[in-house]
């Protein structure tokens, strides 16, 4: 499971440090593709395979299903992490979350997001100083 918050630098060729706390559920490797909010997704192996299969099943004939699967399979990316626990985003993610010098992983229960850090300040403090609890109630909180 993939909790809390961390900030690690993104080096120039592009390589992302993961959290100790995170290797060993990645340690057979990663997927990582585009977000929804100009940020990027990073899934296990096991939970990719999940969210693939219940996309493939959706009509080919859906328009929104066909834009779905354009958006999260072309930009995904299967990586291994190194030795060192880091992988090697592409620089077409990197400009699409806006992904330079420190990034915030964020654990997000089965799945992490990786952030600029700017975006997930703004982000953050969108969710913190929004008090409206409503909002929710459709998750049955």
């Amino acid at each position: 499971m993939f909790l809390g918050e961390y900030t690690h630098t993104i080096d120039d060729k592009g390589r992302l440090t993961i959290p100790a706390k995170f290797r060993g559920l990645l340690a057979a490797g990663l997927v990582v593709t585009r977000g929804f909010d100009q940020n990027l997704m990073a899934f296990s192996l096991d939970e990719w395979q999940s969210l693939a299969q219940r996309i493939a099943e959706r009509p080919l004939a859906d328009e929104d299903v066909r834009a779905f699967r354009r958006r999260v399979f072309s930009g995904a990316v299967d990586l291994s992490p190194d030795r060192q626990g880091r992988i090697l985003v592409p620089p077409y993610l990197r400009e699409f979350a806006g992904i330079d010098g420190d990034v915030v992983i964020a654990g997000m229960f089965n799945y992490l997001e990786l952030w600029s850090a700017e975006a997930w300040q703004a982000v953050r403090q969108s969710v913190e100083n929004n008090s409206d609890a409503s909002r929710w109630e459709d998750l049955g909180i």
